[in-house]
């Protein structure tokens, strides 16, 4: 496998750990090694490895349905577009994908489609999938990125086409004058904006900017794009769109809806989503339209995989542990951060845990921290030291990368977190 992996994100120096299974709130390497497990699979694993609930849901799945693939609509599709559209009402109409990059490229083109213009305006600093159209100003170098007030559009991976740095915009998050500005020159042309509401899930958007975003795109005709997959259920069961009240034209979800599985889901207003129906003659596959195919008016979505039972049931399962614990989650999390931040101070270090619901990150910085620029201030070298020696001492999370709790991390678990700084600080 090129660099020993099978994706560039699982990578980090001087080499990653390979782990052999998990269970409950740890995972345990091929050496033997133990960790309290707090990236859960960037976020995925919100109950946990292996919790029963997730593992008796997809037992049942197959031993009632006989199959773990039908290829056909089956009814756990209806059932799982109930559960989310009760906690997302902005998803009017939705569909499923594997995942969600997928879920944020199917939303990009439904805003192509419906108002037919083909530019995107996206966020520095935001995240949105491995694909050329998204892969822009992700994490750019700060000399070559422009004036913050207006981001020069820059290309973060090889192979990427030169096209998309005139046909992706980048915009300043939470900068609404300077937004509204770009968007307002560039209203002609740009069919959506998409964002994370809390940058890289943990750096939240204002509610003022929020507010304001929701005007200025409804205002210039241009669709409103919350990519949830991060924040949705970790902020709350009904995502960032609950918090800040705003209801978004298009909505994308991925991650914990999974409860561990690969899926994506795409939903929002009628009109929007009805852009994708089938019709006679409008199946590019069906050879037999030939001269009277009209597919070509019909926005092309499919996916032998999309709303697989075994992994709808899983989501299910999560869904309905969450309802019940999710207060909890948050709770614990929320402990957590006022110890670590009184921990740091009584050793006058800097430091602050930013981030909502069930997700944080610890910056090393006395600054306000708003955007991605704001977050070049803090001091990497030292976090990278410290998440050295908190592997070293059994805390798991990538090297640089977000925390994020479940339900499997009870007052045990956090009480041996913070045993697991305080060593790492006086090794520091």
């Amino acid at each position: 496998m090129p660099g020993g992996v099978t994706a560039n994100i699982k990578y980090f120096d001087p080499y990653p750990i390979v782990m052999q299974r998990g269970s409950g709130a740890y995972l345990f390497d091929i050496d033997g090694n133990e960790y309290i497990d707090y990236l859960l699979s960037y976020g995925s694993l919100m109950l946990g490895h292996g919790h029963p609930k997730v593992q008796k849901a997809l037992a049942d799945q197959m031993q009632v349905n006989g199959t773990h693939l039908f290829g056909t609509p089956h009814q756990l599709e209806l059932e799982m577009a109930k559960k989310l559209q009760a906690l997302y009402p902005s998803m009017e109409k939705l569909r499923y994908t594997n995942s969600g990059t997928e879920a944020t490229l199917l939303s990009i083109r439904l805003a192509y489609a419906y108002t037919g213009k083909y530019k995107i305006a996206k966020f520095e600093g935001h995240y949105h999938g491995g694909y050329d159209q998204m892969l822009i100003s992700v994490n750019p170098k700060v000399d070559q990125a422009g004036p913050a007030s207006e981001p020069n559009a820059l290309i973060e991976s090889k192979g990427v086409d030169p096209y998309h740095q005139t046909h992706t915009i980048v915009l300043p998050f939470n900068n609404l004058e300077a937004t509204a500005e770009i968007l307002t020159k560039h209203k002609d042309e740009v069919a959506a904006v998409i964002l994370e509401p809390a940058q890289s899930g943990f750096i939240p958007a204002t509610q003022e900017f929020m507010t304001g975003l929701r005007k200025i795109t409804e205002d210039l005709g241009i669709v409103l794009i919350f990519d949830e997959v991060k924040t949705g259920f970790r902020l709350g069961l009904g995502g960032a769109q609950s918090i800040y009240h705003i209801s978004p034209d298009v909505t994308t979800l991925g991650k914990v809806v999974g409860g561990g599985f690969p899926v994506g889901m795409v939903g929002g207003k009628e009109e929007i989503m009805m852009c994708c129906a089938p019709s006679a003659f409008s199946d590019v596959f069906d050879h037999s339209t030939g001269k009277n195919s009209s597919a070509k008016d019909v926005l092309f979505h499919s996916g032998t995989y999309n709303g697989h039972p075994s992994i709808l049931a899983a989501g299910m399962a999560t869904i309905d542990v969450l309802q019940n614990e999710i207060s909890t989650v948050i709770a614990r999390t929320h402990r957590l951060k006022q110890e670590l931040t009184s921990l740091f101070d009584r050793k006058g270090l800097a430091m602050q845990t930013i981030g909502l619901g069930s997700i944080f990150n610890i910056v090393f910085t006395d600054k306000e921290v708003w955007n991605y620029r704001d977050l070049q201030q803090a001091n990497f070298s030292l976090r990278k030291r410290l998440d050295l020696l908190l592997l070293i001492n059994g805390l798991y999370t990538k090297p640089m990368n977000r925390f994020s709790l479940s339900t499997a991390h009870t007052d045990l678990e956090i009480n041996r977190t913070l045993e697991i700084f305080e060593k790492a600080l006086k090794d520091l």
